[in-house]
């Protein structure tokens, strides 16, 4: 049985950068020689897919088919790093070992999804099977925005729990929840990651308010960036513009993350 770490990736709500932000963390631990997993949960809006590289032709099978016992886990890893595609910073990722479980993006399996609901046994039975069918050192978890029940999940089964917000009053509310919860369910591991900070903040006195405020570890500021808004899901931004700022505070995660016991 593998010892593989659960990292799941959470936001209060939607447009935190969540998806970015997990993709280019899984991307950047693969880079450090891990074997590395990535499983898009959330099933009702997938998107994590499109900076990988994946569109519904590439896809093959899913969460979806998994959920509904028509594929097996092993069917659905996609192989990023046999499968990089064209893009320069993907293109680093050549031979690493880093798997993409994705959700699928076709209306008629999402709005099955959303009749019927998520089956969270078998869902969790996925999760463990992928960390011990590829051996994965890491399996990042990119969650629904949100309180719900496959959040809860997520949260209760993580080794490692990043929430990320932004600097506002409404993020700052609902991670304050998200945190009461976390502790509530015991993960081993609560870091916060501050988004779509505007340039102007003092990002050490900032980080320092947050830190105070729900007396758990930031691991991160990262800028607000048109550059990252310009590359628009086409890339993954750290991979491509390694000296960017955006990109050298996400960099700096991944050590929280590799500490991690």
């Amino acid at each position: 049985m593998s010892n593989g770490k659960i990292v799941s990736i959470h936001s209060f709500r939607g447009g935190t950068g969540k998806s970015n932000t997990t993709a280019n963390l899984a991307a950047q631990v693969a880079l450090t020689g891990k074997r590395v997993g990535v499983v898009d949960t959330d099933i009702q809006s997938p998107g994590i897919h499109v900076l990988f590289g994946l569109d519904e032709d590439k896809m093959g099978k899913t969460m979806n088919d998994f959920l509904h016992g028509k594929a097996t886990i092993k069917e659905i890893g996609f192989n990023i790093g046999e499968n990089t595609g064209d893009e320069e910073g993907r293109a680093k990722l050549k031979g690493k070992n880093l798997w993409l479980f994705p959700s699928s993006i076709r209306g008629r399996e999402i709005s099955q999804i959303l009749r019927e609901g998520i089956d969270f046994n078998k869902l969790n039975e996925g999760l463990q099977s992928t960390i011990s069918e590829f051996n994965l050192d890491y399996l990042f978890i990119d969650t629904h925005p949100g309180l719900n029940e496959e959040t809860l999940l997520s949260i209760a089964t993580s080794d490692i729990l990043i929430i990320i917000l932004r600097p506002d009053n409404q993020d700052l509310q609902g991670t304050s929840v998200t945190v009461d919860i976390a502790r509530s369910l015991d993960v081993p591991n609560l870091f916060l990651l501050i988004n779509k900070a505007l340039p102007k903040y003092d990002f050490a006195k900032l980080r320092e308010q947050v830190q105070t405020q729900f007396n758990a570890q930031v691991t991160g500021v990262l800028p607000l960036s048109f550059d990252m808004a310009e590359n628009a899901s086409k890339d993954l931004f750290s991979l491509r513009y390694p000296d960017h700022e955006w990109s050298k505070s996400l960099i700096g995660v991944v050590d929280f993350i590799l500490a991690a016991k």
